[in-house]
């Protein structure tokens, strides 16, 4: 009897200790980033005291399997059930160090913890490893293996009882399988609260990274794959009833007057997209950035027209992608070009273009297979689709595919050969971990982002040399550039990545095709890059109707907004206030409006995640 008992509080003192070990190698790990946000030692070690309550319901999932042979072992106790017990056990720990090293290494570029998003990523795991660095990735690999290994022996021998023999007493054997259940679930709601525990019971701190650490990893992802799994039948995220969003959001869409700023010299130029891997507001001077990391990109503003208030509304490329090219903002829990269903719905900007007889044709030096743009990129209608497999000769390659200046000089010359007018688009990857490009370095700054920095650095001076190629072009004066991030990226400046500081990217439109007056000109009104289509359509006198998510930033009478999505909840941006709301803990991480404007800023924001939630389930 006593070691019937004795075995499960021993397991259970294990698992506890054993989620704290991960949690001490997570923050040993990335010390550097935790003192990056200001985070001081103690705040550090609180984040396992906020962690024992989800740990210890954790624990609880973890124990119902050994339950039931603790259970059996109390009537009838075989050898062979020891080492069951004991396999079970060695899977768990191994599965949970494996999810606690995927979590160390997305971190740095994700900021948030392993999710059914991620998950759905690692259907392509070369994808994992070609986006982390080599040594990274393997030392990650020994960790777990180290962790599970350790952890196996420390539990062998200290925690393990083995149980042989006759079993307990009936009584006792009858009370512990029907009293103890009760305590176990009782624990693993968290207690006796009407709401059962969730995440939100980790948090305490001001700093993210903290939080995160805090949380259980297994917790997390478990409730991660079960929302999102039984939400994929209804619509998660209904705030209000449906007819009152659909007005809501009516209203916020609506354009009073259906106009432009014409800031072209002719109706159909050439057009040139150039989509930069994870480039930050933060990395552009004249959007509060710092100086000298884009100073190509600072000299071309003179050409052309800044925009300056514009917010990525995903993290991943592919879900910057069906923004740009189908004006389809991202949502939470997936990414609507990983469902060639729904993205064959979508409206395209390549296709409108060639109903007015544009060539188009698509260029990136890495492998499209991820988040499965190389599908979304080919039902766009795109001509010409080329990825690291259809370039010619052995263009120097790193581990996510061919550098970008070389893919920019490609480019140069290919477009030689099309007929115009064309539209052509190339996405950039050096500005994407590792960042193993042969290219100097001059930024010395910048702590844990130097690096990413530097990239930056080399895809502006990339940038750069593409236009000087391009110039002595004679399709070059009839060429309109544009320039657009397919997302934000963590920088120097340390932003939340809740924070609308971390979803800004610069967009501009930029060449000969450019009024004279119009050049150098600011756009202040809030957008996302989902508003490309309506507002390059609209500079072309195109019908742009069809991209219902996309307005004209060029119409002084269209609304000003930007959204984003988390993975689980909405970041809204209105001239008269902004906040960030995440539904699994329903929690709002900023509410910055006048009091008597947030209730209908609140309103406005969740509504637009409702309906167009709603629409991508439409789809």
């Amino acid at each position: 009897m006593k070691k019937i008992l004795l075995s499960l509080l021993l397991q259970c003192l294990f698992w506890i200790l054993f989620f704290a070990l991960n949690r001490v190698v997570f923050l040993i790990y990335h010390a550097d980033l935790v003192g990056a946000e200001q985070a001081g030692f103690s705040d550090a070690i609180k984040s396992f005291w906020y962690a024992l309550h989800l740990d210890a319901a954790t624990v609880t999932y973890f124990i119902a399997f050994p339950f039931l042979i603790l259970v059996v072992q109390s009537f009838y106790s075989p050898r062979w059930l020891n080492y069951l017990n004991l396999g079970y056990a060695l899977i768990m720990m191994l599965s949970y160090a494996l999810i606690s090293m995927a979590e160390i290494g997305l971190y740095p570029e994700w900021k948030t913890k392993l999710s059914y998003k991620a998950l759905k990523y690692l259907q392509n795991p070369d994808e994992v490893y070609n986006s982390a660095d080599t040594t990274t990735f393997f030392i990650l690999l020994a960790l777990a293996a180290v962790i599970t290994l350790v952890s196996f022996y420390v539990y062998r021998k200290w925690f393990y009882k083995f149980i042989t023999g006759q079993g307990c007493h009936l009584i006792f054997s009858f009370c512990f399988l029907l009293l103890t259940p009760g305590l176990l679930f009782l624990v693993m709601r968290g207690g006796w609260q009407q709401i059962p525990i969730n995440q939100s019971a980790s948090y305490y701190s001001k700093h993210n990274i903290l939080n995160l650490a805090a949380v259980n990893n297994a917790f997390n992802l478990y409730i991660s794959i079960h929302e999102n799994l039984k939400n994929f039948d209804r619509n998660p995220y209904v705030f209000y009833p449906q007819e009152e969003a659909l007005r809501r959001v009516d209203a916020i869409r609506h354009v009073s007057v259906d106009t432009t700023i014409g800031i072209l010299q002719t109706q159909r130029p050439n057009i040139v997209l150039i989509i930069m891997e994870g480039w930050s507001a933060d990395c552009i001077e004249s959007l509060d950035g710092d100086a000298g990391i884009t100073p190509v990109f600072r000299n071309l503003e003179a050409q052309g027209v800044l925009f300056t208030r514009i917010y990525a509304s995903g993290a991943r490329s592919e879900q910057g992608m069906a923004c740009i090219f189908g004006g389809f903002p991202a949502h939470p829990i997936s990414s609507i070009t990983i469902q060639p269903d729904k993205f064959a719905k979508l409206p395209s900007l390549v296709k409108a273009l060639q109903q007015e007889g544009y060539y188009s044709a698509y260029y990136f030096g890495g492998q499209l297979i991820y988040g499965n743009m190389k599908g979304y990129v080919i039902s766009a209608g795109f001509d010409k689709v080329m990825e690291i497999y259809d370039f010619p000769g052995k263009l120097p390659k790193g581990k996510l595919g061919i550098h970008d200046e070389y893919t920019f000089d490609y480019l140069c010359k290919d477009m030689d050969q099309f007929r115009q007018p064309f539209f052509t688009a190339l996405f950039t990857l050096s500005s994407h971990s590792p960042y193993d490009y042969d290219f100097e370095r001059p930024i010395t700054w910048g702590d844990q982002e130097r690096e990413y920095l530097n990239s930056v650095f080399y895809a502006d001076h990339c940038l750069g040399e593409f236009i000087r190629c391009a110039s002595r072009k004679s399709w070059f004066d009839n060429t309109l550039f544009i320039v657009v991030s397919d997302h934000g990226h963590s920088s120097h400046r340390n932003w939340s990545p809740y924070s609308m500081e971390y979803q800004r990217i610069p967009m501009m439109f930029f060449g000969e095709v450019i009024r004279d007056e119009a050049r150098g000109m600011k756009i202040d009104k809030l957008g996302g890059h989902h508003d490309i289509p309506a507002t390059l359509l609209q500079q072309l006198n195109l019908e742009a109707g069809e991209f219902t998510w996309s307005k004209d930033l060029m119409n002084p009478f269209s609304p000003g907004y930007a959204w984003y999505a988390l993975d689980d909840g909405l970041g809204w941006i209105r001239p008269f206030g902004n906040f960030v709301y995440e539904r699994s803990i329903d929690y709002y991480h900023f509410l910055k409006a006048d009091p008597s404007l947030q209730d209908s800023l609140i309103k406005e924001g969740k509504s637009y995640l409702q309906v167009l939630f709603a629409t991508y389930q439409e789809y």
